[in-house]
């Protein structure tokens, strides 16, 4: 038998880069609500007492950014000076141009349409890049068993500070699974580590009482948990300062959060503020839905998917498919598969998963994949019957 760990962690909506990630995605779903085909790429820091936007917009629509930084900031918790951070007070400065017309003229007219002119490929993609996608069976939403934990301690404490179960709570925090594998199948939770913002007046011993019954163990299926389990919970034994104040935020600096917790490989681009021409977003959204449809479908129990893309062109420039070892079929063959049931050219993912839509706030906090609390269109089980027609 072959005993290995993996740990994966995730942060609250109250973490300073979960905080910017959430901006920056508010911002591109209020263009996106008025001017759907608005291109939009939006950066946010957020420092002490101070919000800055940076980025590039083309749009025929017009919002009002500090605006919407002021809601985020205040629905995210961060409403007193004494929490670190006040929505009301701090500072927004906003530096906005629109996007390169050199960039635009690569993504209005794919390089295939251009060179053949048969108008038939549409977009080309905006930017050079390469995106994973992944899915395992080992929990019912077809993602890693430490990064699915992970997301749900992190959200229930959320939940426990914003319905008032746990009122000293505030909105900083991080969480982070081990579990155990036995040939490669999880077999039980090794380490939960938990992190979280407070009151200075709670008492540490109340505080971790408290995060381990209402949070862990509200989280956790008990058959998981046993007494060789280990729970650290505030180690250092004090977590008063935390947000902005105590850590400088900035979009995109959580992708491993964001995705697979690690135990997928990851191209490297972010998803927050991005519109759906960016293939850093969409196209990792639809390799997901790939994934995802055919381990359902059983032609593999885990398969990562990788998918290479030029600037200004529309179809991949390179496509590779990894079953370690589980598919029913050869990894050539299961590509074969994936490239008649699924098409990659930026217009056809913006078409087929509905991404001209505002979807992505919700997305910026706990994860953009395996979320069963959303009913986003790339979590989708719709190519699952055909896909099993494949099988042998």
């Amino acid at each position: 038998m072959k005993r290995t760990f993996f740990t994966s962690e995730s942060v609250t909506e109250g973490h300073p880069d979960k905080m910017c990630d959430q901006i920056s995605d508010a911002i591109l779903d209020a263009i996106l609500e008025q001017d759907p085909m608005g291109r939009v790429a939006v950066e946010v820091l957020a420092a002490t007492g101070i919000v800055l936007v940076a980025g590039q917009v083309s749009t025929t629509c017009y919002v009002d950014i500090p605006k919407i930084v002021r809601e985020t900031v205040r629905d995210i918790g961060y409403t007193r000076a004494k929490y670190g951070f006040d929505a009301e007070t701090c500072g927004v400065l906003v530096s906005i141009d629109e996007q390169s017309t050199d960039i635009a003229m690569g993504v209005d007219q794919s390089y295939e349409d251009k060179e053949h002119g048969n108008g038939t490929d549409g977009l080309g993609a905006g930017d050079q890049g390469i995106m994973f996608g992944f899915a395992c069976d080992e929990t019912p939403e077809l993602m890693p068993m430490p990064i699915s934990l992970a997301h749900k301690i992190a959200r229930r404490l959320t939940e426990a500070r914003k319905e008032g179960v746990l009122n000293y709570l505030r909105p900083d925090g991080k969480s982070q699974v081990t579990v155990e594998y036995h040939d490669g199948v999880p077999v039980r939770v090794d380490t939960v580590i938990l992190s979280s913002q407070h009151a200075p007046e709670i008492d540490i011993d109340t505080l971790r009482h408290d995060l381990e019954h209402y949070v862990i163990r509200h989280v956790i299926p008990e058959e998981l948990l046993d007494d060789k389990t280990k729970i650290y919970i505030n180690p250092t034994g004090r977590f008063v300062y935390g947000g902005p104040l105590a850590d400088t935020g900035l979009t995109g600096r959580k992708i491993i959060v964001d995705t697979y917790g690690g135990y997928s490989r990851h191209g490297g681009g972010a998803f927050s503020g991005k519109d759906p021409t960016k293939v850093d977003r969409s196209a990792s959204y639809a390799v997901r839905h790939a994934a995802k449809n055919m381990v359902a479908a059983g032609l593999a129990k885990k398969l990562e998917i990788e998918l290479g893309y030029a600037i200004g062109v529309a179809r991949p420039v390179s496509v590779h498919v990894d079953s370690f070892g589980t598919g029913v079929r050869s990894d050539q063959e299961l590509e074969e598969i994936l490239l008649r049931h699924f098409d990659f050219r930026p217009a056809s993912i913006i078409r087929d998963l509905q991404l001209r839509q505002p979807v992505y706030r919700q997305l910026a906090s706990y994860g953009h994949f395996g979320r069963d609390d959303l009913d986003v269109s790339w979590e989708r089980l719709d190519k699952v019957e055909d896909l099993k027609k494949e099988l042998p």
